[in-house]
């Protein structure tokens, strides 16, 4: 986390109180809220939930182990850097709930090492054996014959020793930098005229395939490899031990934009000194690691006893999963129905249909659902080939790379002689240097790209399209919960509002102005902006139907861990509202507490896709519920620190699509949780069997064979 975020947060949090006095109002904070690191925890447990699920086929639970893992490494390089940053800079501070960081730390240590030891057993235990009998054998070195070990070997001399660099720790040369999230071998060598024993350090190149290919759908580890063969690495000395570590770093950049000339220039900068100087926050070890050399790295990566976490089996098994879950066997994947082209789709090739098409009515496009090229692909080409279309505007935040059909398409309007504009957000966490290669190629195909603005992140998912009609412009407008990114919406849930309404394209034209030029607006129309009006509107919202007496909330979102929200979900409760809450990931609300939070509801919806979109809904249906979606969660960054557009859906068959998706959530109940008063997250009971994901995806393939029909009958 970065200081200025972190000075944000810590502005908000309780002050440091003398301990006699600090018992009983953090009694009465971890009573009104849940931690949200500890909370956070709890969907990663979800996540590893389903990987343990025996009813799912193998490969499947393979995929979300290696998401279980991934989402692991992400805690770390993010939330516990941020609390060892908290615990150096204010060690006194509480989070809402009353935790001081160094609290915080010591519980997730207890909580990951449980979370550990349950994910190494699955896979040494169920995976690893469930897939030898289905012929995929991942397999020891030890355990190879003279012939596979010469195949193996061959392989070492080709491809693996050229791209090896050992590195050496004596007087001579200082403790080496390890890189983030690499994977790598101590080794111990003794030179036997000098008989003296010297560490060394051997990277596993990332480059390499974590596990390497054998005859008869068998693997073997890489880094078992090489240190089956560490003597070609060291010629006349004596290998004494060798064993694998892991080392994780803070992965949140800290720049300095108020003072930054470029800030292009001022990101690259930071990553190349991010690179050499981020704090080390993780270790993870084997067991049969030698005190000695565990001592070694902890001193030299500047470590405390607790960063070391000793796995069994084998590290990195995020790559290790997402390496057998690319493997072609669909006897052993999840059989999903295929995705559904979108409305737009029938359009293609004729612009001034699909541009009439939406000036009839508004259209929600859903993801993985129906497709992403036959709607959001589909209406950026059409724009960009369309001779009347004089401008795009888009947002990007996290993209798939110059090469995606949205970039092409950017790149062939500009070519075309139309203006167009990026705004490329650089300070994506993660993203970076991708977002750096994308824009780069963007300005050289003619692009007006911008970087964002100082202090904020802009998060927004917008397109803008203008389009000379007659005598006059019209504007069309995209407006959405997820990234512009064709690979991530095959796997994440996502909804996008398409639509020519005059006020939201002007509140769009707006928008862009205040991202690209100097502009203090602060109101729209329609849309609610981030962090202008976003919060406060939402606040009023939740308090009208505090007033109500059928008051009625739903909120679905990734995170809600704001504070002020999360109190007015209170008061609505209180006023009589019924509150439904489906929060994929941290939750920061204790639901069903006696005078505070008895209405409300709280489930988590885990299944094949990762559900991604935010809807809001208020209003009871005799009053006619209102809709909005958008790109905001209900976290304090997402309100205050970032810009986001949220829209209204006011279309009544829009509504009534939304109304469905929430719905089929509220009904789920095989893939569905529900959170406890006390923290603690249960699998709902199963009794009708319904599988949201499942309908949804039934839903939109009855859509597009009624749309296909109505073609045919047209």
């Amino acid at each position: 986390m970065a200081d200025t975020e972190l000075k944000a947060e810590a502005a908000t949090q309780a002050p440091a109180v003398s301990k006699p006095a600090a018992m009983p109002r953090v009694a009465a904070l971890a009573a009104r809220y849940l931690n949200r690191e500890l909370s956070m925890l709890e969907y990663h447990a979800r996540v590893l939930a389903r990987a343990e699920d025996a009813s799912l086929p193998l490969i499947e639970r393979v995929r979300f182990l290696g998401h279980f893992a991934t989402g692991l490494d992400d805690f770390f390089q993010i939330r516990v850097a941020g609390l060892k940053e908290q615990q150096e800079a204010a060690p006194g501070h509480a989070s809402p709930d009353g935790r001081t960081p160094g609290e915080q730390l010591h519980e997730i240590r207890t909580r990951v090492e449980k979370l550990i030891e349950r994910q190494t057993r699955l896979f040494a235990e169920e995976l690893q054996p469930g897939l030898a009998d289905k012929g995929i054998r991942v397999v020891n070195i030890g355990e190879l014959g003279k012939k596979d070990l010469q195949q193996v070997g061959r392989y070492y001399e080709q491809k693996i020793f050229p791209v090896l660099t050992p590195l050496a720790v004596d007087p001579g040369h200082p403790f080496p930098y390890i890189s983030h999230f690499s994977l790598n071998l101590a080794v111990m060598i003794k030179d036997p005229l000098l008989r003296l024993e010297r560490f060394a350090r051997v990277k596993v190149p990332p480059l390499l395939p974590r596990y390497i290919s054998l005859p008869g759908d068998r693997f073997v580890p890489v880094e078992q490899v090489i240190a089956n063969n560490l003597g070609s690495l060291f010629p006349g000395m004596e290998v004494v031990s060798h064993c694998a570590f892991r080392v994780t770093r803070d992965n949140d950049l800290e720049v300095r934009e108020a003072e930054a000339d470029d800030l292009l220039l001022a990101i690259q900068s930071e990553l190349r000194r991010h690179r050499q100087r981020a704090r080390t926050v993780r270790l993870e070890v084997n067991p049969d690691m030698s005190s000695d050399v565990r001592d070694l790295l902890v001193r030299e990566l500047e470590l405390d006893p607790d960063d070391v976490y000793v796995m069994e089996g084998a590290l990195d098994l995020a790559s290790a999963a997402n390496f057998l879950g690319d493997l072609d066997r669909p006897d052993l994947k999840l059989a999903t129905a295929p995705p559904s082209p979108s409305p737009l789709a029938i359009f293609e090739g004729h612009p001034s249909d699909l541009f009439a098409s939406l000036q009839r009515g508004d259209v929600l496009v859903h993801h993985p659902y129906e497709t992403f090229l036959s709607s959001v692909s589909l209406f950026v080409a059409t724009a960009a080939a369309d001779p009347d279309v004089l401008a795009i505007k888009q947002t990007l935040y996290r993209t798939s790379g110059p090469a995606s059909p949205i970039a092409l398409s950017l790149a062939r309007a500009a070519q075309a002689g139309k203006q167009v504009v990026a705004l490329v957000e650089l300070k994506a966490r993660g993203d970076e240097q991708a977002n750096i290669t994308w824009a780069q190629a963007l300005e050289e195909a003619g692009v007006h790209v911008v970087y964002g603005l100082v202090g904020l992140k802009t998060h927004a998912k917008v397109i803008l399209v203008v389009r000379q009609e007659g005598e006059g412009i019209r504007r069309y407008v995209h407006v959405a919960t997820g990234n512009y990114n064709p690979n991530t919406a095959r796997a994440y849930e996502d909804l996008g509002l398409l639509s020519a309404d005059e006020e939201l394209g002007a509140d769009a034209s707006e928008l862009f102005n205040f991202l690209t030029g100097y502009s203090r607006q602060r109101s729209y129309r329609k849309l609610l902006v981030a962090p202008m009006s976003l919060r406060s509107s939402l606040l009023k919202l939740i308090r009208q139907e505090a007033t109500e007496p059928d008051g009625r909330i739903v909120i679905k979102c990734n995170s809600l861990e704001d504070a002020e929200m999360t109190d007015a979900l209170y008061e609505a409760s209180q006023g009589g509202s019924r509150v439904d809450l489906i929060v994929r990931g941290m939750c920061v609300l204790r639901p069903g507490v006696p005078g505070l939070s008895e209405r409300i509801r709280v489930r988590s919806v885990v299944g094949h896709y990762l559900e991604h979109s935010r809807i809001y809904r208020f209003g009871s249906e005799r009053r006619g519920p209102r809709y909005y979606i958008g790109s905001a969660d209900v976290m304090e960054r997402n309100l205050d620190r970032r810009v986001e557009a949220v829209v209204p859906v006011q279309a009544p068959e829009l509504q009534a699509r939304l109304a469905e998706v929430i719905d089929t959530q509220l009904a789920d109940d095989l893939l569905a949780w529900e959170l406890h008063s006390d923290g603690s997250w249960h699998k709902v009971e199963t009794k009708l069997g319904i599988n949201a994901q499942d309908r949804l995806a039934a839903l939109a393939i009855e859509r597009a064979h009624q749309l296909e029909n109505e073609n045919l009958l047209a």
